[in-house]
């Protein structure tokens, strides 16, 4: 039989995980994980800023989805590498749906593995502009909306290749270690404001642009992973918006891995 406390405490968790009535930016999510953590945070009540940079089609197939799964949000296009990009897109989501209380800073370029030999300075510079200079900038243009309302979330989507050294793979890899850097060090200085900084770091998920990768190199990875199956998109966009909602508000600085405990050790 259930009981009145039972209700009780089932309506007090149903709020700790709900996102209804918060407004989230989800940079770099027309594909992939992006687009899985549109979904995630959809699902769990926010209304959604879909942004892409380039593939106008392909995001406008991606926001169709979305909408068409019950969700609300907007599309929004703009390269969150340029700062004048960055302020219109908030502008913009601000005008739309609301000012923006859930960062997820997302969006990546390629990221091919070279020898350091074959690689250049413009090449390590394009990398710290998505990892470092993004996340500034996006926060830096968030942050008046989340401290005048003494809430807000910035969630980092960095990788496990920090954690692994992955070697063939070094300008990524820095810029990588330099944003868990940058997480930690915004994590102390917006705690005071209630606004909390936190990292997921897939392991590797396959999406679309991995479909050409080596089936060798997938078999061996896939080998490694101690819960014996593949991550899946839903797997990251359920620790998103787990670290959205209020189920998260005393977590602040952390790193949480979704690999399957590729990283345990």
């Amino acid at each position: 039989m259930t009981t009145q406390d039972d209700r009780n405490t089932q309506a007090s968790l149903d709020r700790q995980f709900s996102l209804a009535g918060r407004t989230a930016l989800v940079t770099g999510s027309s594909a992939g994980l992006g687009k899985a953590i549109a979904m995630s945070l959809g699902a769990a009540g926010a209304k959604v800023a879909i942004n892409y940079a380039n593939n106008q089609a392909r995001a406008e197939t991606a926001f169709a989805e979305f909408i068409a799964a019950g969700h609300e949000g907007c599309l929004v296009r703009g390269s969150v590498i340029e700062e004048a990009d960055v302020e219109r897109i908030v502008a913009e989501v601000e005008h739309q749906i609301g000012g923006v209380d859930i960062l997820v800073v997302n969006a990546t370029p390629d990221q091919p593995h070279l020898p350091i030999e074959e690689y250049d300075w413009d090449f390590y510079q394009s990398m710290l502009d998505f990892f470092i200079k993004s996340p500034f900038l996006l926060s830096r243009a968030v942050l008046p909306h989340m401290k005048k309302q003494g809430w807000g979330r910035i969630i980092n989507i960095g990788s496990e290749v920090v954690a692994l050294g992955v070697g063939n793979f070094s300008a990524y890899v820095a810029a990588k270690g330099g944003q868990n850097g940058w997480n930690r060090s915004m994590a102390t200085e917006l705690a005071p404001s209630k606004i909390t900084v936190n990292m997921v770091s897939p392991g590797w998920i396959p999406v679309e642009r991995h479909e050409t990768d080596p089936q060798e190199e997938k078999d061996a990875y896939r080998a490694g992973i101690p819960m014996g199956r593949w991550g899946v998109p839903a797997d990251v966009g359920g620790a998103v918006a787990f670290l959205a909602g209020d189920a998260a508000a005393f977590m602040t600085g952390q790193h949480l891995h979704v690999n399957g405990g590729l990283t345990v050790a």
